[in-house]
């Protein structure tokens, strides 16, 4: 009987007859075979366009013989940490070692190394020499560029070159995969490769390099992004055969000094405003004596390309070999857990929240599925013995995201100077929840479907720019029970602005709105609001005024999230810099960001937003000393 498993060892290609894989995909996460793992979606991509795969989920990354399980590949080694980061899958926020791996056996932790892409093709190179080897996933993608390392705090080169790969893909990687596979098939050295949207390369000469300008000609300018500013405004065509932009080298940027802090937070913003793919500009950076080179990124998923990869066949099942019970007794996938019964229907995110990484790694374009696809999915989930009637999810990183932003963006792509959402949102910004109203109602009157949820993020601010209220009210009729997890990350108006999230009044505004249309429903539903403290701009003053937010509406959150500075977002330049990007003083400096620093005062911010907990009062009494506040003692403590 034909394994419907990708193979995973060499007994199962010899079982399909298979002499040599085109390529080995290593991966750090167990392996689940569902599209919402991305081993398996490339995997089963590539053999889909011909190519045969072998799939080594968590090797044993301290022997080099792990990596020899299928021989030398034919093509090429792919190496991903996996669905995140190894160092954010490791550690906590405030740096302590997880206990738990939920991409792992038995949600078992440690069968990752620290710095897995790194661990790997170090031994990927111990094992084979000179064998190609190619990067992606979240790790490589959000590390293409020199970054900000929380975790031994200190600004590190690029991935590709730490790592010693041939190629970085950075992004969702459909596209650039499959276009370098043919590039190795018609035997062209992986060093060769060159102008493959998604991609990050490197080389030594100079002279290989494109032609190129400097990102920062002067402290409050970049020329070349201004100018396309000002001819998205006149809808003037984009300029042709634009030269690349060459960002501050890394050894200008590495440095604990103010002036390396400034070049840093400056590049950043060169890099953010060119992450869309019909707009950006290649861009070059020195690390000691080589280039890396970023290609534009990949071009948005068309419907029928998205459709058509989330209808290859996955079994949706993880692996056989994890059914037995790992050393804690325990057996599977907890990842899955999440996502079995629950539909993807959409990619991208324009809310540019500032802590996210997804416009690095995903883009602002939303791309999104069809109704006719989303459906044949969930009524092949209706089919598994497990189903309950209950479709757990309907989204993405944003689930009442179904299509761009605006217009303009199918032409032009995201504005690289503006926000579509945030503390003041693009009058362009088309509000329109009419198809994932419509696509709902679909998947609800499916047979043996009982209940279709909503539990990816939704962005409320964008709900209540909507004049129809019909989602509202359908979401709250149809796709809860009980309450609604939203997040509104801060109280400070301050905060949120860093944080280009709306204002608090209109949170306030959403939540009486919400509270208005249960009534009318007669359901009692309740909002569930995530806060992040130690955001760059919250001190203990805003972390005290969250915490008399929280006592004045009688709500105290059983779990608070502390800001987590991981690579390739706008919150973790700030942290590492103190330095706002997007804002400048008179005379062009950046403006400062205070940042709460070491894990006294993190603790102190936690402490305040969750008074209620009695180990956590005297914590509370030293965070109102130190912020002067004692005078609301009575207002946490009336009883002393």
């Amino acid at each position: 009987m034909e394994n419907k498993f990708l193979a995973i060892c060499k007994e199962d290609l010899d079982k399909r007859g298979i002499k040599e894989v085109d390529f080995v995909f290593v991966s750090g996460d167990a392996y689940v075979d569902h599209a919402s793992f991305a081993a398996a979606l490339l995997c089963r991509l590539l053999e889909a366009n011909g190519y045969t795969v072998g799939l080594l989920a968590q090797p044993d990354f301290k022997s080099a013989e792990s990596f020899k399980e299928f021989g030398r590949p034919r093509l090429a080694f792919l190496v991903s940490a996996g669905a995140m980061d190894s160092m954010v899958s490791n550690y906590t926020a405030n740096n302590k070692p997880r206990s738990e791996d939920a991409y792992s056996h038995g949600g078992i932790a440690g069968r990752r190394p620290d710095r897995a892409i790194i661990k790997y093709t170090a031994k990927i190179r111990e094992a084979y020499k000179g064998v190609a080897v190619l990067i992606g996933g979240i790790e490589a993608s959000l590390r293409r560029f020199s970054h900000y390392d929380y975790w031994s705090n200190t600004v590190k080169r690029s991935i590709l070159l730490d790592s010693k790969a041939d190629l970085l893909m950075y992004g969702m990687g459909e596209h650039a995969i499959l276009e370098i596979a043919a590039k190795l098939k018609e035997g062209i050295p992986v060093r060769q490769i060159r102008g493959v949207r998604g991609t990050c390369w490197y080389t030594g000469k100079a002279e290989e390099l494109p032609q190129y300008v400097p990102a920062l000609k002067a402290p409050d300018s970049n020329t070349a992004t201004a100018a396309e500013t000002e001819a998205s405004a006149n809808d003037a065509p984009l300029p042709k055969n634009k030269p690349a932009l060459m960002l501050p080298p890394y050894a200008e940027i590495c440095k604990d000094t103010a002036e390396c802090k400034d070049l840093f937070a400056r590049s950043y913003l060169v890099q953010e405003e060119n992450t869309d793919a019909i707009n950006a500009h290649t861009l070059i950076e020195a690390a000691e004596s080589r280039y890396v080179v970023q290609e534009p990124p990949a071009l948005p998923l068309t419907t029928k390309e998205f459709d058509a990869i989330y209808e290859l066949p996955f079994t949706r099942r993880w692996h056989p070999i994890y059914d037995k019970p790992a050393e804690n007794g325990k057996r599977g996938i907890p990842a899955l857990e999440e996502v079995k019964f629950s539909l993807t229907s959409c990619r991208g995110c324009f809310g540019a929240c500032s802590f996210c990484a997804i416009t690095f790694h995903q883009g602002r374009r939303i791309q999104s599925r069809s109704h006719q696809s989303l459906l044949k999915e969930a009524s092949f989930m209706t089919e598994d013995p497990d189903f309950k009637g209950y479709i757990h999810d309907v989204g993405g990183p944003t689930a009442n995201f179904r299509h761009d932003a605006c217009q303009l963006q199918a032409k032009r792509g995201a504005c690289p100077k503006r926000d579509c959402l945030g503390t003041n949102p693009c009058p362009n910004v088309k509000v329109d929840h009419t198809d994932y109203v419509e696509l709902l109602r679909k998947l609800k009157s499916l047979p043996k479907v009982k209940k279709v949820f909503i539990r990816s993020g939704i962005r409320f601010d964008y709900l209540m720019m909507d004049k129809d209220k019909t989602f509202l009210y359908e979401l709250c009729k149809d796709h809860i029970s009980g309450q609604l997890k939203v997040a509104p990350e801060h109280v400070s108006d301050s905060v949120l602005t860093l944080m280009r999230k709306s204002c608090h009044s209109l949170y306030e505004k959403f939540s009486s709105e919400y509270a208005r249309v249960n009534k009318e429903l007669g359901k009692k539903q309740y909002l569930v609001p995530y806060y992040i403290c130690s955001h760059p701009g919250a001190g203990l003053n805003e972390a005290i005024e969250v915490a008399l937010y929280l006592k004045k509406t009688g709500f105290v959150p059983d779990q608070v999230q502390d800001f987590y500075p991981t690579p390739g977002s706008l919150s973790t330049c700030m942290y590492w810099t103190g330095l706002n990007p997007h804002k400048k003083n008179a005379d062009g400096s950046l403006q400062k960001v205070y940042v709460a620093r070491g894990a006294r005062e993190r603790k102190l911010q936690r402490a305040l937003l969750q008074f209620n907990k009695r180990e956590n009062k005297s914590l509370v009494i030293e965070a109102l000393k130190s912020a002067g506040r004692m005078d609301l003692l009575h207002t946490f403590y009336p009883h002393g």
